[in-house]
Formats: C-alpha cells, sequence, structure tokens
C-alpha cells in the first residue's frame, strides 16, 4: 500500500488553489499527454462533494476508466477523493491546503493499492509508484501555473 505525499507552494490564495483543485477543465489539461477526459458524472466545472466523475484516460497504452467520488469536503482547506471503480484496488486521495506566506502550500495524499496482489506490489516497485509520482506532480504543476496566472490578472 504505497502512500504519496507531495507538496508545493502555489503564489495565489487558498480559495483560487482549492477551487483549481476541484476543476474538471484545468484536470483535463494537466493530463493531456494520457487524453484523459470526464465522461459520466460530473464532466464540467468545480466538483462538489457526493458527486462523482468518470474519467477515461490511456495508461501503458491500455485505454481504461476510472470513477471516483469526492467523500469528504471542508473548503477552502481539505477534501478527498476516493476511487469507486477502476483500475486500482483502490484508493483514496486527499488534497489539503494551507494558507502560507501569502500563498497556498498545497498538499497531496495519495494513498493507493495495486491490483493483482503479488504482482501489483512488484509493479509498484519497478513503475508505478514512479508514475503516479509524475502524474501528481504534472497535475500540481498545471493547478499552479493557471493559480498564480489568475492571481496576476
Amino acid at each position: 500500500m504505497p502512500v504519496i505525499v507531495q507538496t508545493l507552494f502555489i503564489n495565489a490564495p487558498i480559495e483560487v488553489c482549492f477551487d483549481f483543485s476541484r476543476s474538471i477543465e484545468i484536470h483535463m489539461a494537466s493530463t493531456s499527454q494520457t487524453r484523459e477526459r470526464a465522461v459520466r458524472g460530473r464532466t464540467s466545472g468545480l466538483i462538489e462533494k457526493g458527486e462523482t466523475v468518470t474519467w477515461e484516460a490511456t495508461h501503458f497504452g491500455i485505454r481504461q476508466q476510472l470513477t471516483a467520488v469526492i467523500s469528504e469536503y471542508e473548503r477552502p482547506y481539505r477534501f478527498v477523493d476516493e476511487m469507486v471503480s477502476g483500475a486500482f484496488k483502490r484508493f483514496k486521495h486527499e488534497h489539503r491546503f494551507e494558507s502560507r506566506d501569502g500563498g497556498t502550500l498545497m498538499t497531496d495524499i495519495f494513498d493507493y493499492t495495486s491490483p493483482l496482489g503479488l504482482l501489483g506490489r512488484v509493479a509498484d516497485v519497478l513503475f508505478l509508484r514512479s508514475y503516479m509520482e509524475r502524474f501528481l506532480m504534472q497535475r500540481n504543476e498545471c493547478i499552479k501555473l493557471h493559480a498564480e496566472k489568475h492571481r496576476a490578472q
């Protein structure tokens, strides 16, 4: 059960960072390399507590779908999305936001279990964990870019 923790300082208000992290459009922009798109549930705008979104994307050459629900929500400090169905055995992705030094410290905690038992654990060590770390950082850098650009306007 790997847990990935990433932090990123964003020079923008906490409310902006929180909302941009919930944006379906910004998520799709940040995952263009996998052609990820929302196909069911909330497919545009800002996802809210109790809502689901089904993402369709290509990972490792395989087209797949993953449905997540916003299970916890405390604006503008924290929200959690959890997998309902998809390729993982399970995941819980916690997004935390803290006002700091005139900006926002954004922290992601991605706790997951790969499918396929021992084979999945081997995949974690060989490539999956590092793949997910890059995937999350790319998403977070996109949020940072949009939030800081928004602040400059």
